[in-house]
């Protein structure tokens, strides 16, 4: 889990301006591929994505003579690959179904459940968890809005409060942040930002009409009078445990725990075979009726791991030469808890949320003299008790805030919103393009959202 990229990027030579063409290509060809031309990109995307990661990757082996960006990259798509698969595969044996009237107030229970559950078991376990359930309750008044709020609410937004919700958050945690530093600080922005969104929800989701929607033919849209909860794949709830359990395996934070070494970090191995172990004994020990009644198949994952084969290795030069522009000397005077903030965030947005919280963390921390290589450093960061005083401590709240609401902004900000998308699809339900989600709903929804929740922490510090 472990990037520094600052360092690296100072450490080796910078790659050229133009080795970021393969990851605009490959978000272009995500935005574009399912609308202009569907049918290749639907039997060609793996080898696509694939292609354009492995010339990237050739480019910094073979021609930069850089094994070490690729090293700690394909770390950390793995360790991203196999807790997404892992907690995709136990949860679709985890069978949740809720027979109620599908009203406004419901759906916005659902999510804002989901937003608890998310500090628990992630926002990739909530969502995984609740999105089937989600999509059944809605069955015949769906929409893709539907499915974006709940990307905002549970799968980005809701996991603000400790380290486990967001990878972003957990980085900080390895680096030597206190787990309970998210619940302190970050309270009532979560309260803030999840109440807006829900807020929002409803009164978007009042307008839909059950008149308006032509049921699905293949699903049985029967508006129940009483609320009921049907459960099955109990069974799942203990591997997914085991799962979400298994993240705070990190031999960086855990003593004498087997790794890998490499240039001064751990790598971790012992994680991802206990998760991807969790995952087949779920898989296998499934119940039939619950991976049924979810219509379980490996389609969706196998997109996500593909497409973020390609967006992780394409991405590494545009965040190497991010992180060189914003560490150069002439712009330390705008390192602000203003610029902190709308700087993470717009990378965490369109770039991927964790490896940009590492990025401004190291940037933040060495305009104040201290080094995130020291769990002392990182502590005093975040306590505000450095040189710099207090500002140190709105910092880190701006890089925290930033990296998790933003990277709601974009299908690729954060992992499971592409899961969720490929899972609504797989259900039927057309959800818009790359651009179309951005300009429909995390412009006219979010950003007013992300805009009120800086002026009120970053800028005025009331919490």
């Amino acid at each position: 889990m472990l990037i520094n990229f600052i360092l690296l990027a100072q450490n080796l030579h910078s790659p050229p301006g133009f080795l970021i063409i393969p990851f605009l290509l490959l978000i272009g060809m995500i935005a574009a591929g399912p609308i202009f031309f569907g049918h290749f990109w639907e039997n060609n995307y793996k080898k696509v994505a694939v292609i354009l990661g492995l010339t990237v990757l050739g480019y910094y082996l073979f021609v930069m003579g850089d094994v070490h960006m690729p090293i700690h990259t394909l770390a950390e798509y793995i360790t991203f690959a196999a807790l997404l698969s892992s907690l995709y595969i136990a949860a679709g044996g985890i069978y949740l179904n809720v027979n109620a009237n599908a009203t406004p107030i419901m759906n916005v229970a659902l999510v804002a459940i989901g937003a608890i559950l998310a500090n628990v078991i992630g926002t990739t376990g909530a969502s995984l968890l609740l999105i089937r359930p989600f999509i059944r309750l809605n069955n015949h008044r769906i929409k893709p809005y539907q499915i974006i709020f709940f990307i905002f609410i549970v799968s980005n937004a809701g996991g603000l409060l400790t380290p486990l919700g967001d990878p972003p958050l957990f980085i900080g945690f390895i680096k030597g942040v206190p787990f309970f530093w998210t619940l302190q600080h970050l309270f009532f922005p979560w309260m803030i930002a999840i109440a807006l969104l829900c807020l929002a929800f409803y009164l978007v989701d009042r307008r839909n009409k059950i008149s308006d929607f032509t049921p699905n033919p293949a699903v049985v849209a029967k508006i129940e009078e009483k609320t009921e909860f049907h459960f099955s794949g109990k069974r799942n709830l203990f591997w997914l445990a085991i799962i979400v359990g298994a993240v705070a395996l990190d031999p960086n934070v855990i003593d004498g725990l087997p790794h890998i070494s490499y240039e001064g970090a751990k790598i971790s191995f012992l994680r991802e075979i206990i998760q991807l172990s969790a995952a087949f004994m779920a898989y296998r020990f499934s119940s039939k009726a619950a991976l049924a009644g979810n219509h379980f198949n490996f389609h969706p994952i196998l997109e996500v791991v593909f497409l973020f084969f390609g967006i992780f290795f394409t991405m590494m030069p545009a965040l190497q030469l991010a992180a060189e522009i914003a560490s150069a000397p002439q712009y330390a005077q705008y390192i602000t808890p203003n610029f902190l903030y709308w700087a993470t965030g717009s990378l965490s947005g369109f770039l991927d949320n964790a490896p940009t919280y590492a990025n401004f963390l190291s940037l933040a921390m060495a305009k104040s003299e201290l080094s995130q290589a020291s769990v002392t450093d990182v502590r005093m960061f975040a306590e505000g008790t450095s040189a710099a005083g207090l500002s140190t401590l709105v910092q880190l709240e701006a890089i925290s805030l930033a990296s998790v609401l933003f990277g709601a902004f974009t299908y690729i900000g954060n992992g499971p919103n592409f899961m969720v998308k490929a899972i609504a699809e797989n259900a039927g339900i057309k959800m818009p393009s790359f651009f179309g989600y951005v300009i429909r709903y995390s412009i006219p929804f979010l950003l007013p959202i992300l805009v009120i929740i800086w002026y009120l922490v970053v800028h005025l510090h009331l919490f």
